[in-house]
């Protein structure tokens, strides 16, 4: 089956919305990265101007002199951790920032103190401070300042943020615009009942003057039987349209006798159609679900003339199967038609997609709108191969 597709495509909403999130969080990124990576620069000069003050002050030719205003008075801007210890590592000789239990005892803090030089040596290399330098006198080991960790993890916060935005914006478009068509198609559908009702009833009046005063001629009572016929069948197109947007009457029905009801319409009027299409029932169990007789014959003409429209050289074959799966109804029609592109299996089933130069494209929608709204079931594309066919298969409520 060659298949064109008529108005935008929902893909192309998806990408449109992939593209903005892209173009929103990518910018983010690099300019947090930024900030972060200047911050950092910043706390590295300060730790550096600490430890050269101590250098300074070391190197002094002043001996035992107290550099303890360092901490309180020069580099009280720091908002860092930092902890200056000896050449070796094992003594702490100061330290800011440093958030430790103070109830834990001497030896715990000392270990807690120790794991966290470590953690910090990771992210920076400790800087050394040493007497003339020869002599190394201590190290200063410093970590990231909360902001910078804040910093770190704002972008995937605005990430998640981004996301979620995106999502709930392309959910409130989706159910705008399921919304949208449902409203269309309930006024679609009332509309055509309202019009097809009235002149229905004059007709059909009309019918009745002609069988009074044709009671004489069999002739013409053969041709109001099939005028009648075909009056009976406008009748119920319009019943179908009437009962859409309003919740059906589903009762118990054998869908054998359905399927072969649906057989026959279109057996008769086939010939006329200049093709040659056999349409058959294979050999199936009798499965009973509970359907709305009229809607669901619609869905399976709706289904044979997708199958036929397939067959573009007037030849082919629409067959039939019921079975059970899990005590769920099953019906597979399969006809040998030219198939689905894979590309589009999922745009089917969109009010818009047509295989004909003529029609809205609204019978596989529609038909899949009161399968799964009407009936609480699935209609989905189960197979379909180039140059061999399709199978559609509908899935009822056991």
């Amino acid at each position: 089956m060659k298949l064109t597709i008529r108005g935008p495509r929902s893909a192309n909403i998806k990408i449109a919305l992939l593209v903005a999130a892209f173009l929103i969080i990518i910018p983010i990124l690099l300019y947090t990265h930024n900030l972060v990576a200047r911050l950092q620069t910043r706390e590295r000069e300060v730790a550096g101007l600490y430890a050269k003050s101590v250098e300074y002050l070391a190197n002094s030719p002043y001996t035992g002199a107290d550099y303890s205003f360092i901490f309180d008075e020069l580099i009280r801007s720091i908002d860092f951790p930092i902890i200056e210890t000896d050449e070796s590592d094992k003594e702490i000789k100061a330290s800011r920032n440093v958030d430790i239990d103070s109830s834990v005892s001497d030896s715990q803090r000392d270990e807690e103190m120790i794991s966290l030089i470590h953690a910090m040596d990771r992210i920076h290399r400790p800087i050394v401070v040493s007497y003339q330098d020869t002599i190394i006198l201590s190290r200063v080991h410093y970590g990231e300042s909360p902001l910078v960790t804040r910093l770190r993890w704002l972008p995937y916060i605005e990430i998640v943020i981004a996301t979620l935005f995106i999502l709930v914006g392309y959910i409130g478009f989706s159910y705008i615009k399921r919304n949208e068509q449902s409203n269309i198609w309930v006024g679609m559908a009332r509309e055509t009942a309202h019009q097809l009702g009235t002149p229905l009833s004059s007709i059909m009046g009309w019918i009745e003057i002609l069988k009074i005063h044709a009671a004489s001629h069999e002739k013409m009572n053969e041709t109001i039987s099939d005028m009648e016929n075909d009056l009976n069948r406008l009748k119920k197109i319009a019943d179908r349209f009437s009962k859409i947007g309003s919740k059906p009457d589903l009762r118990d029905e054998e869908l054998n006798d359905v399927v072969k009801n649906t057989i026959r319409y279109f057996q008769k009027r086939i010939p006329q159609m200049g093709k040659r299409v056999d349409i058959t029932l294979e050999p199936s169990e009798n499965v009973t679900a509970k359907i709305n007789r009229e809607l669901f014959e619609w869905v399976l003409e709706n289904l044979v003339k997708n199958g036929l429209d397939a067959m573009e050289d007037g030849k082919g074959r629409i067959s039939f199967h019921l079975s059970r799966f899990n005590g769920v109804p099953v019906i597979d029609v399969t006809d040998t038609g030219k198939g689905i592109d894979v590309a589009y299996r999922k745009d089917i089933f969109r009010p818009g997609f047509s295989t004909k130069k003529r029609g809205w494209g609204l019978g596989l929608s529609l038909s899949k709108r009161i399968i799964e709204t009407y009936h609480k079931g699935k209609l989905t594309v189960k197979e379909s191969k180039i140059g061999v066919g399709t199978t559609f298969r509908i899935k009822l409520r056991g």
